[in-house]
């Protein structure tokens, strides 16, 4: 958990900065910049995703930390979904099919449409198009790794 934990400070810290500089460097008020503690509900919804489907550890550890994030002026937008969105996802649509990989799980989506699923590799993948139907490629070798490219992308934008 700690690894989250020192993520989300970072990203905090560095979600500061970009917000303060925001205005100067756009000309308008930066969207509303978020990565949200997880609280009880978000807790239990975490358990509900669980009981739903296969949850890869590192996702399990990552809502327990955090219950989702919105970053809306890094590149074209970030999403990590809450576990409560995961799971309706995957009540509406199923799991999405990777090859290779036992079924995935959609946890996040970048302003484009295109989404993030995590695998029971632990690996993150990336679809070719905002389409659950179409093809997935790696974005990650594990969701620590994700969260790092994320932080470096937060950081790129000061």
């Amino acid at each position: 958990m700690e690894w989250v934990r020192s993520w989300r400070e970072q990203a905090d810290a560095a979600l500061t900065r970009l917000t303060a500089a925001f205005p100067l460097t756009h000309g308008f008020p930066p969207g509303h910049n978020t990565v949200t503690l997880a609280t009880d509900d978000s807790h239990r919804a975490t358990d509900a995703l669980v009981d739903l489907t296969p949850v890869p550890s590192d996702l399990t550890t990552l809502y327990w930390v955090i219950s989702e994030a919105c970053l809306p002026d890094v590149d074209s937008g970030y999403s990590i979904h809450s576990a409560a969105t995961a799971a309706q996802h995957v009540r509406e649509y199923g799991p999405v099919r990777i090859e290779g990989e036992s079924d995935a799980l959609v946890f996040a989506s970048d302003g484009g449409g295109r989404l993030f699923a995590i695998g029971d590799s632990g690996q993150v993948w990336k679809s070719t198009t905002a389409s659950r139907a179409d093809d997935f490629e790696a974005a990650a070798a594990c969701l620590q790794d994700f969260l790092e490219q994320l932080g470096r992308r937060i950081a790129n934008q000061l």
